[in-house]
């Protein structure tokens, strides 16, 4: 019996509850999960005072999920095969052979399609448009176009990355502020030293898959002081809330207690590497984020 057979077997044995829950996991809901709460903080900053309308935020916050899922969905379709030599995502439906390529493709288009429409029907057309370039952004440009052929893939393709913010800020107010691009900013300078650190451990994953990942172009030294230097980079941004006046001194001073806590990780992540430091320090990177954002937030409805 041909591989072809065998995998059409395997996927009509599979049952209806292991399918769903296959499309679940392609979308990849930790990550969805932190793109959706950065695109919300977006929305409840954007007002001066008082609280966005609650119906905006429920289309805004499905609009932008369903499409950050179609996103995750593509991209896991257009590596499957990378997947398959990789420790950390080899256990993926596509490569396990749960769900087809076919499959992926159409989930996702109908995905996105329905995320698209809910954020233009009922939230505006810019957060729609801004939501389709960012999908562009990461399924495309990113996925197909950056990831295989620049170990600057991270830093070019990490502003889709940074996007949710703004798409959240657009959906409540119809436009693009100067206080959304510091959200913008912050995400950015912050992806990086986010994902050098999870690069760092997983060298081996990505040079067996091809890809040219600052670790494996540049080695493990270069990779740990771009992860140092981009930290700074990201303390010094984070600052700019509060010197713009669009936080108060609650935010200051948790930016500047996280700030220092990241950078101690990346300190000693250059002087005394181990593998276990690096995946400290990727995971941080997350609490880090959400606990700045949440700061931000705290810090905006304190002084209003």
């Amino acid at each position: 019996m041909s591989g072809l057979n065998t995998r059409t077997l395997t996927l009509d044995r599979l049952p209806a509850s292991r399918r769903l829950h296959a499309f679940y996991v392609q979308t990849k809901p930790r990550v969805n999960t932190l793109i959706v709460f950065c695109a919300i903080i977006g929305m409840f900053l954007a007002v001066p005072s008082g609280l966005p309308d609650a119906a905006l935020v429920l289309s805004a916050t499905l609009g932008i999920a369903f499409v950050a899922g179609a996103a995750a969905a593509f991209n896991c379709m257009i590596e499957s095969r990378i997947d398959a030599h990789m420790a950390r995502t080899r256990a993926r439906p596509l490569p396990r052979g749960e769900i087809g390529s076919g499959e992926t493709l159409a989930f996702a288009g109908v995905m996105g399609g329905c995320g698209l429409l809910i954020l233009h029907q009922f939230v505006n057309p810019l957060t729609m448009w801004l939501t389709l370039a960012t999908f562009v952004g990461y399924a495309v440009i990113y996925t197909v176009v950056l990831k295989p052929r620049t170990p600057q893939n991270i830093v070019i393709g990490g502003a889709s990355g940074a996007m949710p913010p703004v798409l959240g800020w657009a959906a409540v107010t119809g436009e693009v502020s100067a206080d959304a691009l510091l959200l913008f900013l912050i995400i950015f300078a912050w992806t990086p030293p986010h994902f050098w650190a999870l690069a760092l451990y997983r060298t081996e994953d990505y040079a067996r898959a091809g890809l040219p990942m600052l670790p494996v172009t540049h080695g493990q030294y270069y990779t740990r002081l771009s992860v140092l230097l981009y930290t700074f980079i990201l303390f010094a941004v984070t600052l700019l809330p509060f010197a713009t006046r669009m936080s108060g001194w609650l935010y200051l001073v948790a930016a500047v207690i996280l700030g220092g806590a990241f950078l101690h990780h990346a300190w000693r992540l250059y002087v005394a590497y181990s593998d276990s430091l690096a995946r400290k320090t990727f995971r941080f990177s997350i609490l880090y984020l959400f606990l700045l954002f949440a700061a931000l937030l705290t810090d905006h409805y304190i002084r209003f």
